[in-house]
């Protein structure tokens, strides 16, 4: 089966200060983070994963560096948050379980590699950092079984941070995308994910990577981060 993948690009990226998409900021190997990005999904899942991104800002400049992949568009960009541009690719990718991202992360090409696993029996998951957990990223804490119990920014006693790199099973999609609908316009879809797990028993596993890199660039701090890394 054709592996479905999601990147979130519709945003303005304004706190980098650059007039591209964030998406387009090119990194140290002289990639942009979005090239960084369908290289390490074709070396993990081959040229059968189907990649869709929802373009808003300037999509004219991501669709023109990227012209092969699947489009959806978030005309209501400068609205909305992660919630409905997620929403509106989920609506075209079928029944099948799908992988998303957002498209301003940095990372290691080995957490899709380790992904492949929750991806093959179709096991939601989010991907976490436990090294560290600073206020302003989304946080998580879980249940006695391990599994997502709050995930947000204003969680308290956090247990890690929310890389930024999820997967929903097949089995929760529709829920999810209902929840994704109902919530408000400047919710990030990590509320929908907490109402699913809430209200329609979704369980949603935490993938640990603490040991790989990944860097979500929204400060020049955390450009020169990543490129570290690359």
């Amino acid at each position: 089966m054709t592996l479905q993948t999601v990147i979130l690009a519709a945003g303005m990226g304004s706190r980098l200060g650059r007039a591209l998409p964030k998406p387009l900021t090119e990194l140290s190997d002289g990639r942009t983070i979005m090239r960084q990005q369908h290289d390490n999904i074709r070396a993990a899942f081959g040229s059968d994963a189907r990649i869709t991104t929802v373009v808003g800002y300037r999509a004219e400049t991501i669709i023109e560096a990227f012209p092969t992949v699947n489009y959806v568009h978030n005309d209501r960009y400068d609205e909305t948050n992660t919630s409905k541009s997620l929403l509106r690719a989920l609506g075209a990718t079928g029944r099948s379980g799908v992988l998303w991202m957002n498209g301003d992360v940095v990372f290691d090409p080995m957490i899709l590699g380790r992904a492949v696993e929750y991806i093959e029996r179709d096991q939601s998951f989010v991907t976490v950092n436990t090294a560290k957990v600073s206020d302003e990223e989304v946080k998580y804490t879980v249940t006695a079984e391990g599994f997502i119990n709050e995930l947000s920014k204003t969680v308290k006693g956090g247990l890690g941070e929310a890389v930024g790199i999820n997967y929903i099973s097949s089995r929760y999609k529709k829920a999810f995308m209902r929840q994704l609908q109902r919530v408000e316009d400047q919710d990030y879809f990590e509320r929908g994910l907490e109402l699913a797990i809430a209200e329609d028993g979704l369980l949603l596993e935490p993938m640990d990577v603490s040991d790989l890199y990944a860097v979500e660039v929204d400060f020049a701090e955390d450009l020169e981060r990543a490129n570290l890394f690359v």
